[in-house]
C-alpha cells in the first residue's frame, strides 16, 4: 500500500450537540481558500473544502491507508466489522453533508494525496477549555510524507478554528499509532486522557491529545 494513516479514523466516540455551537461561520467555503505550497520534486498542491462529489477520492483514500496502517496489527474479522459501516458511500456522503462537519483536500494534478475532517461537538472529558474542535481524521499519502503536506493541512485546520472562535484542537489517537503521535507532538499537542475504542470483538486504547489554537 502507498498510503499511511496519521490519526485514528473515528476512534472516539461522537458529542452532536448542535445547541453548543454557537459561532458558526456561514460558509465553510469562503473560510478556506487554496493554499499551493512548493513541494520537493513534484509539482505544487492544494488545498480545498471537499464536497460531495469527492466521495469517492475520499472512500479510496481513507480505506487504502486505514488498512495500510492498521491491517497488520488487528484481526481480519475487527478490520472487517469496522470498514463495513465507516466506508460506505452512505456514511461518507452523510458525513459530507453535515454541517458540524468539514473536510479539506490536499490534491496534486488532480490527485487526492492527504484529506482531514474537522467536527464540532462537545469535547470529552479531560479536553479543556469549552470551545474545542475535534480533528477527526488526518489521512496523508506515504508518498507525500516529509514533504510538508500534513503540516499545511494543520496549519489551514488550525486558521479555520481560529476564525470560527475555537480555542483549542482536539484529537484521538491509538496508543500504538507511533508515527502519528510524534507528529501531533511536534506539532504541538499534549496528552490529556484516554478513551475506549471497540474496533470489532477488541477494545483498544486511544490517547486524547490537545493543543491551544
Amino acid at each position: 500500500m502507498s498510503l499511511f494513516l496519521l490519526c485514528s479514523h473515528n476512534r472516539i466516540r461522537r458529542f452532536t450537540n448542535k445547541a453548543a455551537i454557537s459561532t458558526r461561520v456561514s460558509s465553510h467555503l469562503s473560510l478556506v481558500t487554496c493554499h499551493v505550497s512548493k513541494l520537493k520534486d513534484m509539482k505544487d498542491f492544494e488545498i480545498r473544502v471537499a464536497v460531495p462529489d469527492d466521495v469517492d477520492l475520499l472512500i479510496e483514500l481513507g480505506l487504502r491507508t486505514f488498512n495500510d496502517t492498521f491491517a497488520h496489527l488487528n484481526s481480519v474479522e475487527d478490520m472487517e466489522a469496522y470498514i463495513s459501516t465507516a466506508f460506505t458511500r452512505e456514511q461518507i456522503l452523510s458525513e459530507l453533508a453535515d454541517p458540524l462537519s468539514t473536510f479539506l483536500l490536499a490534491e496534486t494534478n488532480g490527485r487526492a494525496i492527504a484529506y482531514a475532517k474537522l467536527h464540532r461537538g462537545e469535547a470529552p472529558d479531560g479536553v479543556s477549555p469549552a470551545r474545542a474542535i475535534e480533528l477527526a481524521r488526518l489521512y496523508v499519502d506515504k508518498e507525500m510524507h516529509g514533504k510538508g503536506v500534513a503540516h499545511k493541512l494543520m496549519e489551514e485546520m488550525l486558521r479555520l478554528a481560529t476564525a470560527e472562535a475555537f480555542t483549542s484542537i482536539w484529537l484521538g489517537v491509538w496508543e500504538h499509532n507511533e508515527r502519528a503521535k510524534a507528529f501531533y507532538r511536534k506539532c504541538g499537542f499534549r496528552d490529556a486522557g484516554t478513551h475506549i475504542f471497540q474496533l470489532g470483538s477488541d477494545p483498544q486504547t486511544d490517547l486524547l491529545m490537545v493543543r491551544e489554537v
